[in-house]
């Protein structure tokens, strides 16, 4: 598929989702001043843990922010959101970084390291070859897209030799559990509500065993100031702090935040990576996010989701980072 091809479809998938955001998540105008922040997040723990830390330790109103936090179904969408001015900020898996990368959006701090990616089967379908010429479900541009490039790039294969249908998370789970596709690119928790309806499922393909690191992060809108984004980012790196200090709480603040059980929160977090502030500052300093990053442009390349592969300092804030946590 043409880099031109993936845009349009892309365009597409957004002018329908602009449309909805009033459903999905609070919609509404720029801000007024630099003190309202409009931030989006996934449903799960590397989406929302965070926020829930900021919001019950008071760590917005410390930094003079008041935040208005929004859900969304994935990545892209935020992204689409953030051009509209509908959100200052939001959070993204590894498989929405090629949007940053391609100018939309500036990373502005890096979350986790996740490996919830899977490629799942119907019971049977154990390999990519059993998945050969069948259908299979997508969030188009997410990380579970990454990981069916990736598990078909493995098995010598190509998105030619599959039925691939784009869809929204929520729709990939009831088509699945439905027996309406073949398989699925997707990730926890999303996979767990698939297996309680499809216990025999098959996990034909994962991030964890790539031996890579796939990293999520948090994102800014283009226009939004330094200023704001210096603010924001203390935030993150407090809650960051907090978080890996009071692993055991955070769930459950994460659980009350996303209505679901602290059993629910604990399964999503087992698929995660935790780095302190002073990990993810010195991994910034030394170059290894760099590396990260750069490592999954390529991936992106290869997939013509990026026509070339930028430096990383051209959409990862690296600088103000490391200035903020120095402070």
């Amino acid at each position: 598929m043409s880099t031109s091809t993936i845009r349009r479809a892309l365009t597409a998938i957004f002018s329908v989702t602009v449309m909805s955001l009033s459903v999905s998540a609070c919609s509404g105008g720029k801000s007024a001043d630099d003190t309202t922040v409009k931030f989006g997040y996934i449903g799960d723990y590397n989406g929302a843990s965070l926020l829930a830390i900021a919001k019950q330790r008071g760590l917005w109103k410390k930094q003079g922010l008041t935040a208005k936090t929004s859900a969304f179904n994935n990545g892209p969408i935020q992204i689409q959101a953030l051009n509209a001015g509908n959100l200052d900020y939001g959070y993204i898996g590894p498989g929405a970084m090629w949007l940053p990368a391609s100018g939309k959006a500036k990373v502005i701090a890096i979350d986790t390291l996740t490996y919830a990616d899977r490629v799942i089967g119907q019971p049977g379908m154990k390999t990519m070859k059993d998945l050969k010429g069948k259908r299979i479900g997508v969030p188009e541009g997410t990380s579970g897209d990454m990981i069916l490039n990736i598990a078909l790039e493995k098995a010598g294969m190509t998105t030619k030799d599959v039925q691939k249908i784009n869809m929204d998370p929520s729709t990939v789970v009831s088509a699945f559990a439905a027996g309406k596709i073949d398989g699925a690119g997707i990730f926890y928790p999303a996979i767990g509500t698939i297996k309680a309806k499809v216990p025999g499922l098959e996990e034909v393909a994962s991030t964890v065993d790539t031996g890579d690191s796939f990293p999520t992060a948090f994102v800014a809108g283009n226009k939004v100031s330094e200023k704001k984004n210096a603010k924001v980012i203390k935030v993150l790196q407090q809650a960051n702090d907090w978080r890996q200090k009071h692993p055991t709480e955070t769930i459950a603040l994460t659980a009350k935040m996303l209505q679901v059980t602290e059993a629910q929160a604990k399964a999503d977090a087992s698929h995660v990576r935790t780095l302190s502030t002073d990990d993810l500052a010195a991994k910034t300093k030394s170059g290894e996010v760099d590396a990260w990053l750069k490592k999954l442009g390529a991936f992106f390349v290869r997939n013509k989701q990026l026509d070339s592969n930028p430096d990383p300092s051209d959409y990862y804030d690296g600088d103000l980072y490391q200035k903020a946590h120095a402070e």
